[in-house]
């Protein structure tokens, strides 16, 4: 997603297994294509849209993590941020886009760095993540949830829960969920972090911990083919002392706010006319995640 930060700018976490080979595949070819990338503009608002435009293609960072962005068994890239940026690009005079498979963490540093030109993988927008980049307004929002061994024996549902029952937890790379076990009271010393939620699912079915903690999306995909675990209801976290929720988006950098205000005015139609939810819906999104959130909401701004 994750991911605060799911998604933590600490960095934050990825997903893959199956995906593994489609994303070695493409690796090179993004690493190949970099060099490429338009260097930034010292325009007041950016050109980058004007240079997109021109060379017909969008260069998207993505992070391999099921329902974000990833590449598919077919060696297509797919996921709900890449599927929504098809259409947003599209109407924004862009006809292709391209894949740059990274880890989660690597996100932010390899967009300032030039070496794609939009994130599209679901990223929570969070006030630490606002100082390095820009975002879009979210096209979700999400919930947190556990995968639990089946019949949830130590009655895990929140973090509090977590904390008090002592039990073993887990979560991805950077992930908002470190950050919310331990404002709960969970000693970060003590977390397992494992690269995604397949990892995650399986140290549950393992026993290796009580409880892995991601987005109600993601956990709630992953544990359909288990015999061992399920997911809990999903909650909001407790951030500051108050219930949170969170809104995944595209990151742009700083400078290409003319690309950012473009790319949210599409977004918006989109939304009003209902076409956002049709294109999400496929890849496990619900009417629940749907929000009128803002990213200046989400940045504390």
């Amino acid at each position: 997603m994750a991911p605060p930060l799911r998604n933590s700018q600490n960095p934050s976490g990825t997903t893959r297994r199956s995906l593994l080979a489609g994303v070695a595949a493409l690796g090179a070819l993004g690493a190949a294509g970099c060099s490429r990338v338009a260097t930034a503009s010292g325009t007041e608002g950016g050109d980058l849209l004007e240079r997109l435009r021109a060379a017909g293609v969008v260069r998207l960072g993505i992070a391999g993590e099921i329902p974000f962005g990833y590449i598919d068994k077919n060696g297509e890239l797919t996921g709900e941020a890449p599927e929504l940026a098809k259409v947003i690009f599209k109407r924004l005079g862009v006809d292709r886009v391209q894949p740059v498979p990274t880890e989660f963490g690597s996100l932010i540093p390899g967009l300032n760095s030039q070496q794609f030109d939009v994130v599209a993988a679901g990223m929570y927008v969070n006030p630490e993540r606002c100082q390095q980049v820009i975002f879009s307004d979210p096209d979700y929002q999400m919930l947190d949830a556990f995968i639990v061994r089946k019949g949830n024996p130590k009655g895990l549902h929140d973090y509090k829960d977590v904390v008090e029952k002592k039990a073993k937890f887990a979560t991805g790379t950077g992930y908002a969920e470190i950050q919310y076990a331990v404002e709960a009271g969970y000693k970060e010393s003590d977390i397992l972090i494992v690269p995604d939620q397949v990892a995650g699912l399986n140290a549950v079915e393992a026993g290796r911990v009580d409880v892995f903690a991601g987005t109600a999306l993601t956990t709630r995909e992953v544990v359909k083919k288990s015999s061992k675990a399920e997911v809990t209801r999903p909650f909001k976290p407790i951030v500051g002392g108050k219930p949170h929720v969170d809104g995944g988006a595209f990151a742009f950098r700083p400078t290409e706010t003319k690309l950012r205000d473009a790319f949210n005015a599409e977004l918006h139609k989109l939304k009003r006319s209902g076409e956002l939810f049709r294109i999400l819906r496929p890849f496990g999104f619900t009417k629940a995640e749907m929000t009128d959130l803002t990213a200046k909401e989400l940045c504390g701004g």
